[in-house]
C-alpha cells in the first residue's frame, strides 16, 4: 500500500540535503561553541556562519537572531521575555481566538499571574479586524501577539496593518510566523513586527530547532538562565547541527520560493478538483479565506461524516492527514479554530485539515480524492 503525506503543517519531510548538513557537523565536529580552543572555535564558525545565513534570508541582522529549540520556545520567549523586561509598560496583552496553543496557552498563564488579555474574534474565515485591534488597545497595552498565518485553516493575518498601528502607539508587535515560513515572502526588517517566531521542521528542517527574530532596541528578559549564549538572551549549548540543517533547509526553501507555492498551488487545485468530480461540490465545505490564505493548507468539512470517522478511513488507505493543529490531532477535542469561526456544527465537526509540501504529486491528489469518493458512497449508505 502507498503512503500518502499530507500533514506538512504538522512536520515536514527532512530535505536530504539538510539532512547531509547535519551528518557532516555530527560525525565532525563535538566541540563547545563556548569552548575557547581549537574545537570549540571550530563549532563557534558553524554556529555563527549558519546564523549569518538564516539573518540574510530572512532579512534581519544575525545579531537579532536567537536559537531557540523550536516555535513553542520561540513563542514563549518573545511574549514572556518582553513582558518581563519592561512592567513599567503595562499589564495588557492582545492577541487573537485564533492562535495556536503555544500563544493562547502562555497568556492563559499570564492571565492566572493577573495580567489582562484581550482575544480579539475572527470572521467566519478567520480572519482579524484591524479597526478590532485598534479599539482594543488600552492606555496600559504592553504586547500584541497575532500569527502570521494560520496553521490549521491558512488564512492570512493583515501584520502589516496591525505592526503600524502598533507602532503607532508605541506597542510590541510579536508574530508567529512558523507556518508562513517558506510560502510567505517575508522580511523581517521590511515589516513593523518586533519578534518573529520560526521553527524549522515546518520547512524541511530538523524537529527541535527554531528561531526568534529579536529586533535591535526591542527590550527583551531571558527566561532560560546559566549560560551566556545568544548574547545572553536563551542560556544552553547550541544544537550545532540542527542550526545546520536549519541553515541548509531555508537556503533551499526560500530562494525557491515561487515555485514551491506554485507546486502547493497544484496539489491544492487538483484534491479540490478531484473532489468536484467524485463528490460534488456541494458535499464539502472549503474552511477559510478564499482571498487571503497560504497555499499548502486546505482545510475541508465533509458534512454528516465525523472528522474521526474520516481520519480513520483514510489512515487505513494510507493518506495521513490531520483534525488540525499537531498539539490537538492526537486528541479528539473540536478545533478552537473552527469555533472561533462561528462554523455550524456539522462543519466544525466533520473538518479535516490537509497540508502539502516536498515530496507530494498531482497524482496523489488524485487519489485521494478518489478514495475520499469511495468512502463517502459507503458511509453514506
Amino acid at each position: 500500500m502507498n503512503k500518502i503525506y499530507l500533514d506538512h503543517a504538522a512536520s515536514s519531510p527532512m530535505h536530504p540535503e539538510a539532512a547531509a548538513a547535519m551528518m557532516s557537523v555530527m560525525t565532525g565536529h563535538f566541540g563547545n561553541a563556548s569552548s575557547v580552543h581549537g574545537f570549540g572555535r571550530e563549532a563557534k564558525k558553524i554556529v555563527n556562519g549558519s546564523r549569518d545565513r538564516i539573518a540574510a534570508l530572512l532579512g534581519c541582522d544575525p545579531d537579532e537572531l536567537i536559537f531557540t529549540s523550536g516555535g513553542t520556545e520561540s513563542d514563549n520567549l518573545a511574549i514572556l521575555g518582553t513582558l518581563a523586561a519592561d512592567h513599567a509598560r503595562g499589564k495588557h496583552i492582545i492577541t487573537s481566538s485564533v492562535e495556536h496553543h503555544a500563544v493562547l496557552h502562555t497568556c492563559h498563564e499570564l492571565e492566572r499571574q493577573g495580567w489582562e488579555v484581550t482575544y480579539l474574534p475572527v470572521d467566519n474565515t478567520g480572519r482579524l479586524s484591524v479597526s478590532d485591534v485598534e479599539a482594543s488597545i488600552q492606555d496600559d497595552t504592553a504586547l500584541i501577539t497575532i500569527m502570521y498565518g494560520n496553521n490549521e485553516v491558512g488564512t492570512l493575518q493583515p501584520i502589516a496593518e496591525i505592526g503600524e498601528l502598533a507602532r503607532s502607539r508605541g506597542i510590541v508587535m510579536h508574530t508567529d510566523a512558523v507556518q508562513a515560513l517558506g510560502m510567505e515572502e517575508i522580511s523581517c526588517r521590511e515589516l513593523p513586527v518586533n519578534l518573529w517566531s520560526f521553527s524549522a521542521h515546518k520547512v524541511n528542517g530538523p524537529q527541535g530547532i527554531g528561531a526568534l527574530v529579536h529586533r535591535r532596541g526591542t527590550s527583551l528578559a531571558p527566561r532560560q538562565h546559566g549560560g551566556l549564549q545568544e548574547k545572553k538572551r536563551r542560556a544552553g549549548t547550541e544544537n550545532m547541527a540542527g542550526i545546520a540543517g536549519f541553515a541548509k533547509a531555508l537556503e533551499l526553501a526560500v530562494p525557491s520560493l515561487s515555485e514551491r507555492r506554485g507546486h502547493a498551488e497544484e496539489l491544492r487545485s487538483t484534491l479540490l478538483t478531484g473532489l468536484r468530480a467524485e463528490i460534488g461540490e456541494e458535499a464539502f465545505i472549503i474552511n477559510g479565506s478564499e482571498e487571503h490564505y497560504m497555499p499548502h493548507i486546505l482545510n475541508i468539512s465533509f458534512p454528516g461524516i465525523p472528522t474521526e470517522t474520516m481520519l480513520m478511513n483514510l489512515d487505513m488507505a494510507g493518506i495521513a492527514a490531520a483534525s488540525g493543529s499537531a498539539c490537538t490531532s492526537g486528541s479528539l477535542e473540536i478545533s478552537h479554530v473552527l469555533l472561533a469561526m462561528n462554523l455550524p456544527e456539522n462543519v466544525y465537526r466533520s473538518a479535516i485539515r490537509f497540508s502539502f509540501g516536498l515530496g507530494n504529486t498531482t497524482q496523489e491528489m488524485e487519489y485521494t480524492s478518489q478514495k475520499i469518493g469511495t468512502f463517502l458512497k459507503r458511509l453514506r449508505k
